[in-house]
């Protein structure tokens, strides 16, 4: 695998359904040196503790059968959410100049949401993404997992 090279003040977010890190590479390309500046948490209960209806049913037509419809998966929707409100705080930082290059490392799905969300021109400083859910690591071992592979 190839090394990413962020360089000075580069950020990297890591991400996954309801955690966020913020961190910044206040070393350089050959001596990278992260730091944490943001922590975004997001409440995110199991769907069976935010949904309270039964799951609803339909009529099939004549007569008297009727099919269940499969409940609605909150917990993925306010993953989608979270992605979606870090993907909007990247797009104001990045349209106030105080990054230059991104790396994305997430979860496989919340990278794949937050792909849908951001803006071109946080699209344009993105230079590595990774699909993994680091979130829980120390950043120590996040500096050697995230900068000795590229996506």
């Amino acid at each position: 695998m190839s090394k990413t090279k962020l360089k000075h003040e580069g950020w990297l977010v890591i991400a996954d359904g309801e955690k966020a890190l913020f961190l910044r590479n206040d070393g350089d390309e050959k001596f990278p040196n992260l730091t944490v500046f943001r922590e975004l948490e997001h409440e995110n209960p199991a769907t069976h503790e935010q949904g309270t209806d039964r799951p609803g049913r339909l009529n099939d037509g004549g007569g008297s059968h009727r099919s269940a419809v499969q409940d609605t998966d909150w917990h993925r929707i306010e993953k989608e959410r979270f992605a979606k409100d870090i993907a909007q705080r990247l797009y104001g930082h990045a349209h106030k100049g105080k990054f230059s290059e991104l790396v994305l490392v997430a979860a496989p799905h919340v990278l794949g949401d937050l792909r849908k969300e951001l803006h071109k021109e946080v699209q344009d400083k993105v230079i590595a993404e990774v699909a993994k859910d680091l979130t829980k690591h120390p950043v120590h071992e996040i500096e050697q997992l995230v900068l000795d592979s590229a996506a």
